[in-house]
């Protein structure tokens, strides 16, 4: 399995895109669907030009169907994810989960790059990645998702030729995975039946999710799920002491009983450490 994990990260690095197929079995994929499908029917349709006003979205998908865990922690997706953002954050965060349909005579969406929602330095560093759990087969006829081979490498090109596009060609229980600097779009749907999916991107542990996971998922949500799953939604601290409550980890808010009153601990890194201590020794000799 990590010859795997290794093979699709390299492709997408390479090209910005890489398809994991089966990933999960179809049935799971069909269970989600049949626990979202109310949520798909009460939905409004977009409003704006960027979402789409013949697609619906909805996201708190781990409050509205038990599989989206499955999804959202699966093992070999994770490491892939990792590769990409590691190298720029101590721990991964959920940046978004949400559900897509695409509506039959809707628009091509404007390609765009989803890491552009941060104003940071870009071309040195990834930002996310976004994996798609397709509830329907994706195809350019049906609004299949469009992607642009190795935009990720001319990040300073806003737009590239619709031509260049390519959609690939993913089922249930695929795993379409992207850069947040690749060039991308929902399709248009010239069929006649929606297209569904599922988005759960990841981001680097220290930056604010486009998702708010936090009101999300508050705490007497959150204490319910796994110690792994808390993490990734944000009860978790990113070494230096980032995203604290009182100076402690945000997990103590998912105990039975939070104190009221909480003493400051350190959360740093161990260089940090290190450094930190180094001066309380010398100043301990200055001053002993």
């Amino acid at each position: 399995m990590r010859a795997a994990v290794d093979r699709h990260a390299a492709a997408l690095a390479r090209d910005g895109w890489c398809v994991f197929g089966r990933a999960v079995e179809p049935g799971l994929i069909a269970e989600i669907e049949a626990d979202l499908e109310p949520r798909f029917s009460a939905t409004p349709l977009c409003q704006g030009a960027f979402y789409g006003e013949r697609t619906r979205r909805f996201g708190s998908l781990l409050t509205h169907s038990p599989g989206i865990e499955r999804l959202a922690m699966h093992p070999r997706v994770l490491e892939i994810v990792e590769q990409m953002l590691l190298p720029w954050c101590e721990r991964i965060a959920l940046n978004l989960t949400q559900a897509i349909e695409i509506q039959p005579g809707a628009l091509p969406q404007l390609p765009h790059r989803d890491q552009d929602m941060w104003q940071g330095p870009k071309g040195r560093l990834e930002y996310l990645v976004n994996v798609m759990w397709p509830l329907t087969a994706f195809q350019r006829a049906n609004g299949g998702t469009r992607l642009w081979t190795g935009s990720q490498l001319a990040q300073d090109i806003p737009v590239l030729p619709e031509e260049e596009s390519v959609v690939p060609m993913v089922s249930p229980g695929d795993a379409l995975i992207f850069l947040g600097s690749t060039l991308h779009g929902g399709g248009g749907n010239a069929s006649r039946a929606p297209r569904r999916g599922i988005v759960i991107s990841y981001c680097l542990g220290w930056l604010k999710p486009f998702e708010l996971q936090w009101l999300v998922y508050p705490p007497q949500v959150a204490r319910h799920f796994a110690p792994e799953l808390a993490a990734l939604v944000g009860y978790a601290q990113h070494r230096p002491n980032l995203g604290n409550v009182e100076g402690q980890c945000p997990s103590i808010l998912l105990g039975s009983h939070v104190p009221e009153h909480l003493p400051a601990i350190d959360a740093l890194r161990p260089d940090q450490a290190e450094a930190a201590a180094m001066f309380v020794r010398s100043q301990m000799g200055e001053f002993g």
